[in-house]
């Protein structure tokens, strides 16, 4: 009985032996479709040099602060919710009196990295773009400089946060040091994913559905645009490249160079979160990821991907999803405003 028992197990493990074997191995992915990608740093830092804890520290109140908008209802955080990947999901965004803008409103988080900032590139970096919002008359509508200094000098407490952060000035409550300041708290805003582990060497940090994604992405052509650190937001692209694009309304950067070289150009997004921070494209016409890959295969590469591409290139999008920094977003508490400071104004 004893010796019917052992080979019944060896007969089993050579069974199950047999059976690993005819599986075949986990799909590998060339090191050369890698070369392309890095994982992302930390923070992401300033070209102009360091940047300290109590810039980032006032920064992140002024993200946080609606009285720098016409109607005190509007912040940074309206249009870019840091709790919602950096996006508020609408096509486009509601400012001023309800009025809407012309463009969608691009995730915050990993922007900092890009070449340049907004759709047609009109900031150099994220300091600069923290500027233009506010005196937007459809965002947040204040009317000058002037008036957003004022309202900081009337809030007791900013003086002395501005003078903390920028020592070095004799009057630090300035326009340009209000973009420096949410500038630096914007290049804490990194969202390390699975696929920064990925590409760190860790083959068991994605599955083999997403690896064959990633495989079916690059053989696709996407990493022409969509590659680098941020998979993307590193050059301007023609939108319509292989296929001519049927609206073209909003000439993209043209509108800004006024060159007709510069017809319907954008900057390409990055691809990290790309699956919290729909609807998609520059109009935010584009509702599903699923429909947004199929698009950019038809209009930039001249494929007709099948639903079974698009579905595994969509499977690797979903990799990229990063981690929210709970800690470093959470809204801090305010500084509480003086007699001085302005009421709201709804009525212009």
């Amino acid at each position: 009985m004893r010796n019917t028992f052992i080979s019944v197990l060896i007969v089993a493990s050579l069974m199950l032996l047999a059976a690993g074997c005819s599986q075949a191995p986990p799909a590998a992915v060339d090191a050369a479709k890698l070369k392309m990608f890095s994982p992302l740093p930390a923070s992401m830092t300033s070209k102009d040099g360091g940047i300290s804890a109590d810039q980032v520290a006032l920064g992140r109140m002024l993200y946080y602060d609606t009285r720098l908008s016409k109607n005190q209802k509007l912040s940074c955080n309206s249009c870019h919710d840091l709790s919602k990947f950096g996006v508020d999901n609408d096509p486009t965004s509601e400012g001023h009196k309800g009025q809407l803008g012309d463009r969608n409103s691009p995730t915050v988080y990993n922007a900092a990295g890009h070449f340049v900032q907004f759709w047609d590139g009109r900031a150099k970096d994220v300091e600069e773009q923290a500027k233009g919002p506010v005196l937007n008359p459809v965002e947040m509508a204040m009317a000058s400089e002037k008036d957003v200094i004022a309202v900081l000098k009337s809030i007791p407490e900013y003086p002395a946060a501005f003078k903390k952060a920028f020592p070095n000035d004799k009057d630090p409550v300035t326009y340009d040091n209000f973009g420096k300041a949410v500038g630096a708290f914007e290049r804490g805003l990194v969202t390390p994913s699975r696929w920064d582990k990925f590409l760190a060497g860790d083959q068991s940090a994605l599955t083999e559905a997403e690896k064959a994604g990633f495989v079916a992405f690059s053989d696709a052509g996407c990493p022409t645009c969509h590659a680098g650190t941020y998979l993307g937001g590193n050059m301007f692209q023609k939108l319509g490249l292989a296929k001519p694009w049927t609206d073209t309304s909003d000439p993209g950067r043209a509108k800004v160079t006024k060159s007709e070289a510069d017809h319907m150009m954008f900057k390409v997004p990055g691809l990290r979160n790309i699956e919290k921070t729909g609807p998609y494209l520059h109009n935010g016409k584009t509702a599903s990821l699923a429909e947004v890959i199929g698009v950019m295969g038809e209009y930039q590469l001249g494929a007709k991907l099948t639903p079974q591409e698009t579905a595994s290139i969509e499977t690797f999008l979903k990799a990229l999803t990063g981690t929210i920094p709970e800690e470093y977003i959470k809204p801090p508490a305010l500084p509480k405003s003086g007699p001085k400071t302005p009421k709201p104004t709804e009525t212009d």
